[in-house]
């Protein structure tokens, strides 16, 4: 079975948690026992929390592949027991009133092999790791896909009003400006560079290493109030000299924009936010650049908190390829 549509089964099932899932048993199948412990960020014991494992069912010749569910409740030592008949792969979660539910990201697992009918190693300790609800407020949050409406130049961006600034655009306020460069002979012949400045003492990006959320936010909800770099710049090319060269690193920021200080160098006023997984470029579905990056922004001046509520996005009717999800 191909990797990608066991994935994408465990992820479905996985999603369906909160539903009663009757198990489907195939007789030859092997056997696996799990024991799941489960904590919060600070290691914290997770009593009755919901715990689930979504795997496939090999099917018999001819048959489709089946999914389904086995699930129990934490114990007072956070750990439960699960067992099942199934393929080497389960995709583990949990889901509690007050935590963020985790899904089969990040806590997948693989048995190695199987012997007289069971899957090892026999019972093996998961930790699952939940996230706890904090506040989650309104913020303008969007998949942006922007194109470039001129090369070689910095361009202002605004992001309240998701446009380009005089003369390209209605957007008010320039909170990143935007500089790309593109040399074009052909798809396997191409270089593109991009640099995003910021106009504000004070603006900038403050990197975050990348991981995946499992549920909730992908890095701390609270915004460091220093280490704001005032540029970053990125490069996507293939020559047939160097080959294919991306130098994007998946890496998560906080943001900073529309800074005021005073006169000692503090800050008196600022609106603070984050981006998701870097930014990207795509010089070859457009004449100039297209660039890729996921944001939020929160619009109240100097709260830091930076945990996004998904049913309280302020851009309004979104396409779907622009909606966001994770917190």
């Amino acid at each position: 079975m191909k990797t990608k549509t066991l994935i994408s089964i465990l992820s479905l099932i996985a999603c369906a948690s909160n539903l009663a899932v009757a198990q489907v048993e195939v007789p030859g199948t092997p056997q696996w026992q799990a024991t799941f412990r489960v904590t919060d960020e600070e290691g914290n014991p997770v009593a009755n929390a919901n715990v689930f494992a979504s795997y496939y069912i090999p099917p018999p010749p001819n048959e489709t592949e089946a999914g389904s569910q086995v699930a129990g409740l934490t114990d007072t030592n956070v750990m439960v027991t699960l067992t099942a008949h199934s393929g080497p792969a389960i995709g583990c979660g949990a889901d509690k009133e007050g935590y963020y539910s985790t899904t089969g990201i990040g806590h997948n697992f693989d048995f190695r092999n199987r012997t007289n009918g069971q899957w090892h190693p026999w019972n093996p300790t998961i930790n699952i790791v939940m996230k706890k609800i904090g506040h989650p407020i309104p913020m303008y949050a969007r998949r942006a896909e922007i194109e470039m409406p001129a090369l070689d130049k910095p361009v202002g961006f605004d992001l309240v009003e998701y446009d380009w600034v005089a003369p390209y655009g209605k957007g008010k306020e320039g909170d990143i400006f935007f500089e790309t460069h593109r040399h074009w002979v052909s798809r396997y012949d191409f270089d593109s560079t991009l640099k995003a400045t910021f106009p504000n003492s004070g603006d900038g990006l403050h990197a975050a290493p990348a991981s995946p959320s499992g549920g909730g936010s992908r890095m701390p909800t609270t915004a460091p109030l220093i280490g704001y770099a005032p540029e970053v710049q990125r490069e996507l090319s293939n020559t047939p000299a160097s080959g294919w060269r991306d130098d994007s690193k998946g890496q998560n920021y906080y943001l900073r924009v529309r800074t005021a200080l005073d006169e000692n160098g503090n800050v008196k006023s600022a609106l603070y936010g984050k981006i998701y997984g870097d930014f990207t470029l795509d010089p070859i579905n457009s004449k100039t650049t297209l660039i890729l990056f996921t944001y939020y922004l929160n619009p109240m001046p100097n709260s830091r908190n930076v945990e996004f509520d998904p049913s309280q996005n302020l851009f309004k009717n979104l396409p779907t390829m622009q909606q966001v999800k994770d917190p």
